[in-house]
């Protein structure tokens, strides 16, 4: 399952959960429109995979609303509390790290799919949310390390809760008989704003200032995050055959112009101005193919293989849990996969697309997971900001008629990319095209397409 959003001004975030499979592909399609004239000279493969690709892995559970094993995993927090601190914290933060990606998918769901039954998707968000918060701060630790982990958790899911429930008040549409959920909504807001401020959790200048508390939060979330993150450690394949690729054409090429030296001095006989200008003739053509032979041959023996490895590394244990292999290449729309090809085929013909073509394999070492976690979750973090010097900022006049009047509406100048995932486990595949508005400020509309 592969959700796709807009996540700021130029950034898309892609998130699938990868299952209890071992090993994993994916395959991501960009077609960028001819109009933005994108060239592999102007912006290079790897130029564009470290500017604008972001990717990490955390540990998932399916269970949703509901921390890992909630009951068991309270339980544990309440019994370390007289245990080294190191597995507290860890304890604490997967409590916390499962209570917050169950809330942002559900709450997401809720924005997307609008269900008919409204009140009763609400009410049980809004029970769930108290339950699970209720739960956490009913075991408070005493000692003071612990309690200063305790409540940087406690201030950030605080304000993450009230967040999200601003959030469902301020862009659901409420009918007249609904208003009333809707208060509820910011009265639990309310009360979790009062809770912060009754216990001291921010100063007076944090909670006045906007960019302050944001800030703040956002160092707080990479706290809970960090336990069940998994580090990237990553390696370029290929460094090693490039500099034998670049000594082996430049051996051959200095041999056959040696050769052409000699020859001409054999012909030409003892040093003359014409020797000399022989052998610089000689010298220039060896500068001029020299460094076109060693890229066509460069690019024929990496031809389909991959070009980043990584790795995996748990960051509790230090242990390798999974490996990668990454490639990506501009492509023809020829070379590209069937089912890519038929996902990307539309109504109207594309002419002159650029297709930039990520691809990803991955194996998982499920039995060395942290106790509890079957699977994990992968976010790929599309920074699009890269295209932003080739958009236009400009308008145009656009005309209709209202009645027998002429109207003139200006228009922004937009471009329109499409992006084709296909996902494959096993002997199961998924695949999906969305489409991405871009303007010059940036991300204005992303659209699932059917």
């Amino acid at each position: 399952m592969v959700t796709v959003d807009s996540n700021e001004a130029f950034s898309l975030r892609i998130v699938r959960d990868l299952g209890d499979y071992p090993e994993h592909e994916l395959d991501l399609c960009l077609f960028i429109p001819g109009e933005l004239s994108l060239t592999p000279e102007l912006i290079s493969e790897r130029a564009f995979y470290h500017q604008a690709f972001h990717v990490n892995r955390t540990y998932h559970s399916q269970v949703q609303l509901e921390p890992l094993v909630r009951s068991r995993l309270v339980q544990r927090i309440a019994k370390q509390q007289d245990r080294p601190t190191s597995e507290y914290r860890l304890s604490l933060s997967l409590y916390a790290f499962q209570y917050v990606t169950a809330m942002e998918q559900e709450v997401g769901r809720i924005l997307r799919e609008r269900p008919e039954n409204m009140r009763e998707a609400l009410a049980e968000l809004l029970d769930l949310s108290a339950t699970i918060i209720r739960r956490l701060r009913r075991g408070s630790p005493k000692d003071d390390a612990m309690r200063r982990y305790y409540t940087n958790i406690d201030n950030y899911l605080s304000w993450f809760s009230e967040q999200q429930f601003l959030r469902l008040a301020a862009e659901l549409e409420f009918a007249a008989d609904e208003q009333d959920i809707r208060e509820v909504l910011l009265r639990v807001a309310r009360r979790e704003a009062k809770y912060r401020v009754e216990h001291e959790y921010n100063s007076e200048r944090v909670n006045a200032d906007s960019t302050r508390m944001s800030n703040k939060m956002r160092l707080l979330r990479r706290l809970i995050e960090f336990p069940v993150t998994l580090r990237r450690v990553g390696q370029e394949l290929g460094n090693i055959e490039e500099r034998f690729v670049k000594a082996g054409v430049a051996a051959v090429v200095m041999t056959a112009v040696s050769f052409a030296v000699l020859r001409a001095r054999d012909t030409l006989g003892d040093i003359t101005a014409v020797f000399i200008g022989a052998v610089a003739l000689l010298y220039a053509v060896r500068e001029v193919f020299k460094d076109d032979i060693r890229q066509k041959l460069w690019l024929w023996l990496r031809k389909g293989r991959p070009k980043w490895r990584h790795q995996y590394i748990d960051p509790n244990n230090e242990s390798m849990v999974g490996k990668s292999l990454e490639w990506i290449d501009f492509k023809q729309f020829a070379d590209l996969p069937d089912t890519i090809q038929k996902a990307r085929k539309a109504n109207t013909p594309q002419r002159g697309e650029t297709i930039l073509h990520y691809r990803s394999w991955s194996k998982m070492l499920t039995s060395r997971f942290l106790s509890g976690y079957a699977t994990t979750r992968e976010t790929v973090i599309l920074d699009l900001e890269v295209l932003s010097p080739l958009l236009e900022q400009s308008t145009y006049p656009i005309y209709r008629q209202d009645g027998n009047e002429v109207v003139k509406d200006i228009v922004e100048k937009r471009s329109v990319l499409n992006l084709v995932i296909r996902e494959r486990w096993s002997d199961r595949e998924d695949i999906q095209r969305w489409k991405v508005v871009l303007n010059r400020n940036g991300i204005v509309e992303t659209e699932a397409i059917d």
